[in-house]
């Protein structure tokens, strides 16, 4: 058992990792910037030590400072969160050599499906289905003109080494494959450093859903379901809900069965994503994230379960504390993710918090760092807040969400929280009939502000 766990980041993560080990009894230590001195993972966690200045770069991407904060602690396991270093193979490697212990997976499959090309041969291979495309990085325009002629456009041109909606450009016909192959290298090398893209067929209206699927290391795994994300803008999530409204269970035993034997094969550890774009009772492999996800309380609700307890368990060398017959779906959950942006731009508004107040109730969860006073810092990403509603069903989770929403006070910042009032008044939102470019859709019309 560990005694003391490191969490490597900050806000709402870091909250909800110190919360989960303070129930298993184990002592935290929160890591923080000078500009997060004052923050509640800060005053929450049983110590804390700085590690540099503002600039994730100097702080929470340090990791000669994040494996000194350890040694000075003596704390023996690290819990990465989501984004910072939660999917750096390197990372995981130097966390190894002075004998601590990464709370997630090794760092190989970390490497492995880090690199979308890599991620896709590999998941090919382990019988996951996946969206037609090159076989691996396109090295000309030539070759990718002839490809776009081979698999039929529209297609997608994609940085191998991409992510957040960045390196991913579309080519509706061969006039455009130039812009997009260009644009899309381009995007690519000045984000991540890496040039490379590969092409796959553009869907025209699929759904984003991801299954969870989590491994003890040994060759076992389960799946606990899927998540459908398709509300998105600009490739980023905004609300996400548990079950998908558009999946069968036989889909989702038969996808999910997939995922979950594919993860046992190459015997990976912990808490894990696979993610599908799905259209016409078909799923499409796009990538899998080695990691926790933001929108993973939607997952708890429905299963019942403690998935950050389980990855420290599971890093413990325990078995996990559930087998696949033990997941029963129950109800249906929904989570918004509030970002402190101004509408109709959503352009980040950091500032002071002066009032706030989190709704309650049975099946209300706000996961959270806010309190009166806290002054949001403009170094780091706007997502101030998640709240999750969990309901019998679809609608009692819509009618949950539309009255935490009224409870919900944030005074001193612009939030996005009039975007979900005004999505819980559309019919397709109520009925769940959308794709991932619904939401893109709908704000060239309904931009709230």
């Amino acid at each position: 058992m560990f005694d003391k766990i490191l969490v490597a980041n900050r806000g709402e993560i870091a909250l909800r990792v110190i919360r989960a080990a303070r129930e298993m009894g184990i002592w935290s230590v929160a890591v923080h910037s000078t500009a997060d001195a004052n923050a509640m993972h800060v005053r929450m966690a049983d110590e804390s030590v700085c590690i540099g200045p503002p600039s994730s770069t100097d702080s929470y991407l340090s990791i000669p400072a994040i494996i000194a904060a350890c040694e000075v602690t003596g704390a023996q396991a690290i819990h990465p969160g989501y984004g910072f270093l939660s999917e750096n193979a390197n990372f995981v490697q130097i966390v190894e050599d002075h004998d601590l212990t990464f709370i997630g997976p090794r760092a190989e499959h970390i490497r492995i499906m880090g690199d979308k090309i890599t991620a896709k041969e590999t998941m090919k291979r382990l019988g996951v289905p996946c969206v037609p495309g090159s076989e691996g990085g396109v090295g000309s325009l030539d070759e990718a003109r002839a490809l776009g002629d081979d698999i039929g456009y529209p297609v997608i041109v994609k940085a191998t080494a991409g992510g957040g909606g960045r390196g991913m450009k579309v080519a509706n016909g061969p006039a455009e494959m130039e812009q997009a192959y260009m644009t899309a290298r381009s995007e690519g090398k000045a984000a991540f450093g890496n040039a490379e893209v590969y092409i796959e067929k553009y869907l025209q209206k699929p759904r984003h859903i991801e299954i969870q699927v989590f491994g003890d290391g040994k060759g076992n795994a389960v799946h606990l379901g899927e998540r459908d994300c398709s509300l998105q803008r600009r490739h980023q999530k905004v609300f996400e809900e548990a079950p998908g409204p558009a999946i069968t269970e036989e889909e989702r035993a038969r996808i999910g069965k997939i995922c979950a034997d594919a993860v046992a094969e190459i015997e990976y550890a912990g808490a894990g994503t696979v993610e599908f774009l799905y259209e016409n009772g078909e799923f499409f492999f796009i990538e899998m994230n080695t990691r926790l996800q933001v929108e993973h309380p939607v997952t708890e609700a429905i299963f019942g379960v403690d998935l950050v307890q389980e990855q420290i368990r599971v890093a413990e060398g325990q078995p996990m504390s559930f087998a696949q017959d033990d997941l029963k779906i129950n109800g249906h959950a929904i989570e918004v993710r509030i970002n402190a942006e101004k509408l109709p731009e959503f352009a980040p508004r950091p500032g002071t918090i002066t009032q706030f107040h989190a709704p309650g109730g049975l099946g209300v969860r706000m996961d959270s760092a806010l309190y009166d006073g806290y002054r949001i810092p403009p170094h780091y990403d706007s997502l101030i807040g998640k709240l999750i509603v969990h309901g019998h069903d679809r609608q009692g989770a819509l009618t949950r969400l539309n009255r935490a929403l009224g409870e919900l006070i944030v005074d001193g910042v612009d939030t996005t929280v009039p975007l979900f009032h005004a999505l819980l008044q559309e019919e397709d939102i109520r009925t769940g009939d959308y794709n991932i470019h619904w939401l893109e859709h709908w704000l060239e019309t309904n931009m709230p502000g």
